[in-house]
């Protein structure tokens, strides 16, 4: 089977987006993220921003593989499901990962219902997934190999023969370099250098 070893997210915060419906405005907000303390970060920014606001209902979506995915739906305040779950079903549809979808809402003084409501928050995080550049990227794997200075010509003729992105490293008598391989290329490339004598390799995360 393959491996898939790309995901989509955004490229950059998405510029604001406005859908209205029976005097209620809802304002939705793309950014991309990585932790959940970038996710508080532009929640906090966004609730000084539209401090005079009723509702400030959220999902996101971090992580690139199934043993990393987590997510979240918030609905805020709004009836149960009505709000953050239409969002999350954004995230889903689109395919996109890494990613906080916002939707700010002021109550324009006439009741939506729970339809209504359903309606109004997919369609502002889809109007702001619309909005934002969606890019594809990689998935990778990053490996620490140690040596000894003396089988440095071993180590770099991998490599060099597999094209490997050296992401940092440290030559001294005893050197460690950091490699980041693609998820479908890992396998075959830790085998390599497992079986190099006197190098040792090890996964730095997944």
């Amino acid at each position: 089977m393959e491996i898939k070893d790309t995901y989509k997210t955004i490229k950059k915060a998405a510029p604001e987006v406005l859908f209205k419906d029976k005097n209620s405005k809802f304002f939705g907000y793309s950014f991309p993220v990585l932790t959940e303390e970038d996710v508080k970060q532009h929640l906090e920014d966004l609730k000084s921003h539209h401090h005079s606001a009723r509702h400030w209902c959220y999902a996101y979506q971090i992580g690139t593989t199934e043993k990393t995915i987590q997510f979240r739906a918030n609905d805020d305040g709004e009836p149960n499901n009505s709000a953050g779950m239409p969002i999350y079903g954004q995230i889903q549809s689109f395919d996109v990962t890494n990613i906080l979808i916002v939707v700010v809402r002021y109550f324009g003084g006439v009741k939506l219902g729970v339809g209504g409501l359903i309606n109004a928050y997919k369609t502002a995080a889809q109007m702001s997934l619309e909005a934002a550049e969606i890019v594809t990227r990689t998935i990778n794997i990053r490996y620490i190999i140690a040596f000894d200075y003396k089988n440095m010509n071993k180590v770099m003729r991998i490599i060099k023969e597999k094209s490997l992105k050296i992401v940092e490293q440290k030559l001294e008598l005893s050197c460690e370099i950091t490699i980041s391989v693609r998820l479908k290329k890992s396998e075959i490339v830790y085998d390599l250098f497992k079986n190099l004598y006197e190098v040792d390799i090890k996964t730095l995360d997944v």
